[in-house]
Formats: C-alpha cells, structure tokens, sequence
C-alpha cells in the first residue's frame, strides 16, 4: 500500500532537528510492505519506507509491535503522526487525500498488531519513481506557440499559469480544470469571448486578458465566485464598450485595468467597489464619470486621454414625470425605506430596475423621473495619486448628478450660481 503526502522525520532524542532530506514540506512516497525476496508470514517482515527525492531509495521502520501510538486528531484535514519506538522518531505526514490516509493508517495498524501479512495490502518495497516524490509543480510560463502543450494535460497542481503569445482564440478548456489556479495570464492573444466556466476556478486571485480581441465582460462570470476571489482584472487593450450591470458584483477586486478599449461608460454602480485601491481607463470614449465615482477610495487614478465633456449646470436634461407614475413612486417608497425585494416577490425586469436606480443630491432615491447634469469633480477627491487628465495638466473630469425634483435642482443651482457670482 502506498500513500503520497509530506512527511517529516523528527528524532525525539534531538527533537530540534529533523532528519535531513526528509524535512516539513518535503513531498514523500511513504509504502507498507516486505522488502524483495522475504517470504510471507508473520507481521514482522513488514515494513514502512518512506522515500524522498533527495533519498528514493527510501528509510525504513520495522511495524510489528513497534508503533508507540498513532496522532489522528487533524486526520481529517489529512495530517497525522506515528510514533516508534525504535528508532524513537515520529513520522509527521501532512497535505495527504484524507481518505487515502485512513486507510493507510488502518493497513500500519494492523500490521503493527501482527496481523497475517496475506490479509494486508502490501507493496513492494521499491525506490520511488521521481514523479512520485517530486514537489509538484506550482508554476508554469509559456510565451510562444511552439512551446504551447497540445498532447498532454497541465499539471494539476498549477497555481500561476502564464500562456501570452500564443495565438488562443479561445481558452482551453483544460485550463479551466486546474482549480488550484490563482493567477492566469492569458495576456497577448486572440480571445473574443470568455466561458461562464473560468467562474468555477474557485481560488483564481488574478486575471490578465491584456492585448486580446474581448467585446464583452459576461454577466454570469460577475454573478459567479469570482466575487469572493478575484482581487486583480486587466482588460486592458480590447475591444470594450461597456461593462456589464453585475460588474460591480465584484467586490474584491483591488487593481482594474481598462486602458485601450472603447468604452463610452464606467459601471454604473462602481462605488460598490470599496476594495478597489487602482483603477486605469486610458484612452477609452468616456464622456464623463457615473455619479457613484464618488464613493471610491483610490490610491492611484488614470484616466488620461478620455474625451471628456466641458459640464454645463445649467443646461439639465431633465427626465421629470409630473405628476409621478405610480410606478415610480412605489420604486421610491421601496429605496427610500430600505424594504427587501427580489426574484422571489417582483418580475425580474423591476428588480434589475430598482438595482440601477439613481440617488438625488438629498439622498433620495428616483428610478426614471429624474434632472440629470454634469459637473466637475476634482479627481484627487477619490485618488492619492492621479494621472493628469490631458496634456494642459489637467485632474478635474465631469461627473453626472441627478436630482429627483425641480426643488432639489433649485437649490443646488442656487448654490452653484452664488459661488460662481
């Protein structure tokens, strides 16, 4: 029987030092059996060996009647220890399948108990394979076509994968099983489309889709575990002209980049991103700032290049329905009183409304009745560090603001007038 795991040989005569090349953290091959040629019998011609890559031909631990105790408290998290007698060393096993570490367990305790060696699943005492000792392989960084694995499968236990110059048009489906993944870098290819399934790499941290031909972000990948995992977004150099409503469902994110691509509009709800700290939309098509930029709290800011419109206060378009459809009124009520809603008590057309509804300047909600103007916002209000605007140094940009009455409306413009007199 054979267990892969990491082990650590600890000598409780010198227990500060673990015997070298079979220290924590190093990937070990441990297998219960006889060694080549001894006959079946009795219990004590079996053995524990554990192998190393530094020592494949492994040590071994006689087992009958030599077991002091066995440590399963944590066997469930696949660690355990084993106690000898002699030699007077615990063997320290750690990051093992815990189903495959009981029944280990199990075989060594029988066979500790002298359990007839025919009754027990042994294996042959061997040296140990490299791949079978091996520290698995966390990292992978392959930058052009030829080097691109077509035959076999990634190692599974990959963490950081980079694939750039490749020429993907789509992405590998083997990709999308590696779900150790936290960092892929898909960075300098020809994607146009992402799969709803890069929501099932449970632990992606970061995502780079830099330099590709991408046109949309999907709405499902917002709604997916990318939102309590996904810290890093660069989107940088598509093909963009919106993000989707769900965007701001992620709300982990720490570093967006959306520089090189055409967007005409920020995610409407953007201040949702309370973890957001760096955010770039370069030389996009932005005409101005949604209303919920303000919320954001950023250390650096790079919008240079946009083609920002001059705000005018006093020029609103005004959306205002007087008297107000009972529609809105019934959307105000709910906002403005924080009642629940959801799929489950409204269509859900009204709830994605209600999801996008604007805040007045007083703090009340409005849904479609509304004066909307734009202007100007300081970007060093929500930034630390800001990229200047245009080349006349520039770090002010235009920021919509909707009010949801004529009243509302007077008393800003009354405001606005006076310190402009």
């Amino acid at each position: 029987m054979r267990l892969q795991c990491e082990v650590e040989v600890v000598s409780r005569l010198l227990p500060t030092c673990g015997l070298r090349g079979r220290g924590r953290g190093t990937r070990a091959l441990l297998s219960l059996g006889r060694p080549p040629g001894r006959a079946q019998g009795a219990g004590s011609g079996v053995y524990l060996m554990v192998c190393t890559a530094r020592d494949r031909v492994g040590a071994r631990y006689k087992v009958q009647e030599n077991i002091e105790r066995f440590f399963t408290r944590f066997v469930e998290e696949g660690k355990a220890t084993v106690r000898l007698r002699e030699p007077a060393v615990d063997v320290c096993l750690s990051k093992a399948n815990a189903s495959n570490l009981k029944n280990f367990l199990s075989a060594v305790r029988l066979a500790h108990q002298g359990t007839d060696t025919g009754a027990l699943p042994l294996s042959a005492l061997v040296p140990a394979k490299t791949s079978e000792v091996e520290k698995p392989k966390a990292k992978m960084i392959i930058t052009s076509r030829r080097d691109y694995p077509l035959t076999k499968n990634f190692p599974y236990s990959l963490e950081h994968l980079q694939t750039s110059y490749c020429k993907l048009a789509r992405i590998d489906t083997r990709v999308l099983c590696l779900k150790k993944l936290r960092k892929l870098d898909l960075s300098h290819n020809h994607i146009k489309q992402l799969p709803a399934t890069i929501g099932d790499l449970t632990c992606l941290q970061e995502l780079n889709l830099h330099d590709n031909h991408l046109e949309s972000f999907s709405g499902a990948l917002c709604n997916s575990t990318l939102q309590k995992s996904l810290q890093f977004l660069d989107l940088s150099q598509n093909k963009m002209k919106a993000l989707p409503i769900q965007f701001c469902q992620l709300r982990e994110l720490v570093n967006l980049k959306l520089d090189d691509n055409e967007l005409i509009r920020l995610p409407f709800k953007i201040g949702q991103l309370k973890q957001l700290r760096f955010l770039s939309a370069a030389r996009n098509k932005l005409p101005f700032l949604p209303s919920d930029f303000r919320k954001l709290c950023l250390e650096n800011l790079d919008l240079f290049g946009n083609p920002f419109e001059q705000p005018n206060p006093l020029v609103p378009n005004i959306q205002l329905k007087i008297p107000l459809t009972l529609l809105e009124c019934a959307a105000r009520a709910t906002l403005n009183y924080r009642i629940q809603f959801g799929g489950h008590l409204l269509p859900s057309h009204l709830c994605e409304d209600l999801e996008v509804a604007k805040t007045c300047q007083c703090g009340s909600a409005c849904l479609s009745s509304f004066i909307q103007i734009t202007v100007t916002m300081n970007l060093h209000h929500v930034a630390h560090t800001v990229v200047l605007v245009d080349n006349m140094g520039g770090t002010e940009a235009p920021i919509i603001c909707y009010f949801c009455s004529l009243a509302c409306y007077s008393q800003f413009l009354d405001r606005y007038l006076q310190s402009n007199g």
